[in-house]
C-alpha cells in the first residue's frame, strides 16, 4: 500500500452513510414522513413545541457554525503527499525525511489573515501556508506564511498586532483590508515591523495563485540527527509553476467579478489534473555559526539571504485530492506549531514560543474541547496510545485504565524504550536571571527593510510606492501618515520621498541612503518558473465572420501546452465563422473580465475584415490586459483591435508573413492559421507572465 494513500483510507472510514440510501430520519432514527411543515393546530393556528423533528431540525441548524479562527479565518485546504529527494538523515532523525520511497500523506491550508470567512481571496495581505505531515510518528504541522518574515518579535506583542490590524472596534470597518488608521498608527509606532510591511505593500501580499505562491515557515527550528547533534534550519516551499502575482487594480476588480478567485483557482486545477507541487528547501546553520550574522537568528522579522545561506532542495509536495466536505476538512483542520516529531525541534524565538502556547489554546474554543485530534482530518495515521479520556465530543468508549502508572491494565501504555520512537528534547543549556528585555541584537529594525526595497526591479519599487500611498491615503490621522513616512526614511529617503509626495505630507528632513546590497532571490523577477504555461488561462475574443481556422491553430498548441483556453463573445450561445459554421462561444463578455484571465488571443476574419471595436466590454478587455502587463496575441484583422487603442511607440506587424513581438504583445497580419513562429512567440509571452513598461495606450 501506498503510504501515501494512509490517510485516504483513513477517512474512508469516516464517511457518513449515502443520504440517498433511505427513508429520512431523525437523529434518533425515527423514520421522518413530512419535513416542509411544523405541527401546528389547525391550517393558520400556532406551531406546536410537541414537533420533535421541527424543534431538532432548529436546534442543529442554529448551531451549525463553530467559531471561526480569529485570524486565518478564510482558507482553502487539500490533500496530497509529500516525497523527499533523498535522505535528511545527516541533519534529522525525523523519518518522514530519511527515506526517499516513503510518500507522506499531507493536507494544506492556504488562507488570508486579516478578513472574516465571508471576505474576498483577493486582499492586500498575508497568505497563511499551513501543511500537516501525517507521518509514521505522528502529526508534524509546518505553520507558515508566504512572507518569510512576521511584524513583530515577541509574541505578546500579538494580541496588539492583531487588534490594529482587524477592523477598527467603532465600526468594524474596513474588511479584509489593511488601508486604515489603527494599523498604520501601530506601524509608525513599531519600527519592527517595517521589514514585513514593505513586503504586504509589494506584489506578493496579491498572489495570482495558492499555486504560485511561495511558503516559509518564518522561524528558525531547529533539526537533531540521531546522534543528538542540531542544525537551525529555515524551511522554504517553492512553486513549480513560478512565483506570479496580481496587480493591485487587477486585485480589487477580482473582489467584485470573483471573489473566490484563489479558492476556485486551486479547486479548479486539481479536479483538472493539474496537481499542484512544491519543492520543499531548507537553509542549513551549524549550531557553532549561530552568532556568525549581522543580525539574530531567533529574530522572527528577519531572513537569513539566499546569497550567505543557499536554500537546498529536500523534496517535493502535490496536492491530488480535493476535500469532500468544507466544514469536516477545511475548517476544522486543526494546526499547531507544537506538532513536531523527532527529529524537529525548537529554538528560543519569542514570536514561536507564544505561537506553541496559542495555537493549542486557541483549539479548544473552537474545536469546543481537547478532543479535536480525533476528528477525521486531525487524525494521525500513526497509532494513538494515551490516558486522555472524556471531555467534550469523546469519540472513543474506552476500557480499562487511564494513568500511569498501572498495573491492572497491564503497564500499557508503557514508556517509550531507549533507541526506540520516542521524542527527545533538544539538550540545550539555558540559564539566567528574569528579566523584561529583548536582546540588542534584535534592534537593527531597517537593514533588511532596505535590502528587500534594494532587491526590487524598477516596476515593483513603483508598485510599493502605490501601495504606501493608497494605504496611507486611507489614514484619517495626518500626524499617523507623517510619522510613517519619517520611519520609512530610515529605510530609503528616495521611497519616503516619493510616499509623500502622494499623500499630502512634507518630505521628511532626514533621508537615509538605503544601505548596499541586494538580493536577486526576493524578486519576482528572479522567480518567473521554468517557462511553463500549464493551468494557465487564455481567453480567446470571437465574433461572427472569425476565421475558425486561426482560432483552431492557437488553441490547439495552448492547449498541447497545458493552457486553459476560452472563447468570449458579446453574448453566450455561438458566433458564425468566416466559413458559415456555428461556433460555440464559453463565456459571455459582460460576465468576465480581463482580470480573471492570464492572457487574451486577437483573432481576425477574412482580408478586408474590419476589426471590431465597436463592442466596449470587448475593448475594455483588450485595454485591461494591456496595460496590466499581460500577454496580448493578434492575429490578421485582430491586429487592428490594438491599433484602435493607438499604443505610442508600440511596434505591431503591418506586413503578411511577419510576426512583430514587442513587450509581450505579439501580432502576425497574415490570414489563415497562425505559423509556428506566431504560436511559439506567444507561448513564451506566456510564460514570461507580466510584460511592463509598456507605452500607454490612448483609448
Amino acid at each position: 500500500m501506498d503510504p501515501a494513500d494512509r490517510k485516504q483510507q483513513q477517512r474512508e472510514r469516516f464517511h457518513a452513510d449515502d443520504p440517498a440510501a433511505g427513508p429520512l430520519t431523525t437523529d434518533q432514527g425515527v423514520e421522518v414522513d413530512h419535513t416542509d411543515d411544523s405541527l401546528t393546530v389547525g391550517e393558520r393556528g400556532p406551531t406546536l413545541m410537541e414537533d420533535f423533528h421541527f424543534r431538532e431540525k432548529l436546534t442543529h441548524f442554529d448551531h451549525e457554525r463553530i467559531p471561526e479562527r480569529v485570524v486565518h479565518a478564510r482558507g482553502a485546504g487539500a490533500y496530497g503527499y509529500f516525497e523527499p529527494y533523498e535522505s535528511c538523515a545527516e541533519f534529522t532523525r525525523a523519518a518522514f525525511l530519511r527515506d526517499p520511497s516513503v510518500r507522506t500523506p499531507v493536507f494544506v491550508r492556504f488562507s488570508t489573515v486579516q478578513g472574516p470567512k465571508g471576505s474576498a481571496d483577493t486582499v492586500r495581505d498575508v497568505r497563511g501556508f499551513a501543511t500537516k505531515f501525517y507521518t509514521s510518528e505522528g502529526n508534524y504541522d509546518l505553520v507558515g506564511n508566504n512572507f518569510p518574515v512576521f511584524f513583530i518579535q515577541d509574541g505578546i506583542k500579538f494580541p496588539d498586532f492583531v487588534h490594529a490590524l482587524k477592523p477598527e472596534p467603532h465600526n468594524d470597518m474596513p474588511t479584509g483590508a489593511s488601508a486604515h488608521d489603527t494599523l498604520w498608527d501601530f506601524v509608525s509606532l513599531q519600527p519592527e515591523t517595517l521589514h514585513a510591511i514593505m513586503w504586504l505593500m509589494s506584489d506578493r501580499a496579491i498572489p495570482r495563485s495558492y499555486r504560485m505562491m511561495q511558503g516559509f515557515g518564518v522561524h528558525t527550528f531547529r533539526f537533531v540527527n540521531a546522534e543528538g547533534r542540531g542544525t537551525f534550519v529555515k524551511f522554504h516551499w517553492k512553486p513549480r509553476l513560478g512565483v506570479h502575482s496580481l496587480v493591485w487594480d487587477e486585485a480589487q476588480e477580482c473582489q467584485g467579478r470573483n471573489p473566490d478567485f484563489n479558492r476556485g483557482d486551486l479547486w479548479d486545477a486539481i479536479e483538472a489534473g493539474e496537481y499542484p507541487e512544491w519543492e520543499l528547501g531548507v537553509q542549513l546553520v551549524p549550531e557553532e555559526d549561530e552568532f556568525a550574522f549581522d543580525f539574530d537568528l531567533l529574530d522572527a522579522t528577519k531572513i537569513i539571504p539566499e546569497e550567505q545561506v543557499p536554500v537546498r532542495p529536500i523534496g517535493r509536495m502535490v496536492l491530488n485530492r480535493n476535500p469532500e466536505n468544507f466544514f469536516a476538512e477545511t475548517e476544522q483542520v486543526a494546526f499547531h506549531t507544537a506538532n513536531v516529531v523527532p527529529g524537529i525541534d525548537f529554538t528560543n524565538d519569542p514570536l514561536l514560543q507564544a505561537r506553541n502556547f496559542s495555537y493549542l489554546d486557541t483549539q479548544l474554543t473552537r474545536l469546543g474541547g481537547p478532543n479535536f485530534a480525533q476528528l477525521p482530518v486531525n487524525r494521525p495515521v500513526a497509532p494513538v496510545r494515551t490516558n486522555q479520556r472524556d471531555g467534550h465530543h469523546q469519540s472513543a468508549i474506552h476500557r480499562g485504565t487511564n494513568y500511569f502508572p498501572n498495573s491492572l491494565g497491564g503497564g500499557c501504555p508503557a514508556h517509550a524504550g531507549a533507541g526506540q520512537n520516542a521524542f527527545t528534547h533538544y539538550a540545550e543549556r539555558v540559564d539566567g536571571h528574569k528579566i523584561r528585555r529583548r536582546s540588542p541584537s534584535f534592534q537593527d529594525h531597517y537593514s533588511q527593510a532596505a535590502l528587500f526595497w534594494n532587491s526590487m526591479a524598477d516596476w515593483e519599487r513603483q508598485h510599493i510606492v502605490d501601495a504606501f500611498r493608497f494605504e496611507l491615503g486611507k489614514v484619517d490621522a495626518l500626524a499617523v501618515r507623517s510619522r510613517t513616512v519619517e520611519q520609512l526614511a530610515k529605510v530609503d529617503g528616495e521611497l519616503a520621498a516619493q510616499v509623500a509626495a502622494g499623500i499630502g505630507v512634507p518630505e521628511p528632513a532626514e533621508r537615509a541612503t538605503a544601505a548596499k546590497g541586494a538580493s536577486p532571490a526576493l524578486s519576482l523577477e528572479s522567480l518567473r518558473g521554468a517557462g511553463s504555461i500549464r493551468t494557465r488561462q487564455i481567453a480567446v475574443l470571437v465574433t461572427d465572420g472569425i476565421d475558425p481556422e486561426q482560432v483552431a491553430s492557437v488553441r490547439e498548441v495552448l492547449a498541447a501546452e497545458g493552457a486553459t483556453v476560452e472563447a468570449l463573445a458579446a453574448t453566450d450561445g455561438t458566433v458564425q465563422g468566416s466559413d458559415g459554421e456555428r461556433y460555440t462561444v464559453d463565456r459571455a463578455l459582460p460576465t468576465v473580465a480581463s482580470v480573471l484571465y492570464d492572457a487574451v488571443l486577437l483573432p481576425g476574419g477574412p482580408v478586408g475584415t474590419p476589426p471590431t471595436t465597436a463592442d466596449p466590454d470587448a475593448m475594455r478587455f483588450v485595454r485591461d490586459a494591456y496595460r496590466h502587463g499581460k500577454p496580448v496575441g493578434a492575429l490578421g484583422s485582430g491586429v487592428g483591435i490594438l491599433s484602435a487603442l493607438e499604443p505610442e511607440g508600440l511596434r505591431l506587424s503591418t506586413e503578411f508573413h511577419r510576426v512583430v513581438t514587442d513587450r509581450g504583445v505579439v501580432t502576425e497580419t497574415s490570414p489563415g492559421a497562425a505559423s509556428e513562429e506566431f504560436t511559439r512567440a506567444f507561448v513564451e509571452a506566456i510564460a514570461a507572465h507580466r510584460h511592463w513598461n509598456r507605452p500607454p495606450v490612448r483609448r
